[in-house]
């Protein structure tokens, strides 16, 4: 039985394999057993969450596709819902190249379809998919998406908006986060402004991964 025909398992809380950071950053909101379909070795990388708004200005879409072309051949493990038409694209740049990655859908994984494009690096141990969501949420909602989101800032070493826009959802996501003191990254760019002057450190487009190297990656 391949990788992506079999069961997935469940992480209880008291696992030694159940990530210690989710319960460190969401505390009473960690989930009480997290379900994991894949490579569970994934979860011994260095880990980089990969968020973007619906719509994002050009120049950010091709920093951020630059950046995701260096990501796919580093050992850094990319965490994301890969839900906004950016992050599907970043996700589909990612599985070309070598790094490994974490999928985490806004829903139930039990009883998931895996996608005919994903079979292959499930297969071969480079992806990893998580849910802290329990059977019964087989739809993926605006609800779960925002605790998916919190789940995955709380799983990674630290965090890249590619954007948000200001005043939405994902700006007020920053926030939170960055109360968590997680460490939360943009390119320094007159449009995300908004969220360095809340802040989320800024970072040149060719320096991200030095960066990221300079605190342990």
């Amino acid at each position: 039985m391949s990788p992506a025909d079999r069961l997935p398992v469940k992480l209880a809380c008291d696992s030694p394999l159940y990530p210690q950071q989710v319960r460190l950053y969401l505390r009473s909101r960690a989930p009480a057993t997290i379900t994991a379909l894949g490579n569970l070795e994934i979860l011994s990388a260095q880990r980089l969450a990969l968020f973007c708004s619906v719509k994002c200005p050009g120049k950010l879409i091709l920093e951020t596709y630059d950046l995701v072309q260096q990501l796919k051949q580093e050992g850094v493990a990319v965490v994301g819902g890969f839900h906004s038409p950016m992050e599907r694209e970043c996700l589909e740049i990612l599985l070309r190249g070598t790094a490994p990655v974490v999928v985490c859908p806004a829903r139930s994984i039990v009883k998931m379809r895996v996608r005919p494009e994903l079979r292959e690096p499930l297969e071969n141990g480079r992806l990893l998919f998580l849910s802290p969501f329990d059977d019964k949420q087989r739809r993926a909602t605006q609800e779960n998406a925002m605790a998916r989101n919190r789940f995955v800032s709380a799983l990674a070493d630290a965090v890249f908006i590619a954007y948000a826009a200001p005043g939405g959802k994902t700006e007020q996501f920053c926030r939170e986060v960055l109360a968590w003191g997680k460490r939360l990254y943009v390119f320094d760019s007159p449009e995300n402004a908004h969220l360095i002057t809340i802040g989320v450190t800024p970072v040149a487009p060719d320096s991200v991964l030095h960066e990221l190297k300079n605190i342990g990656f």
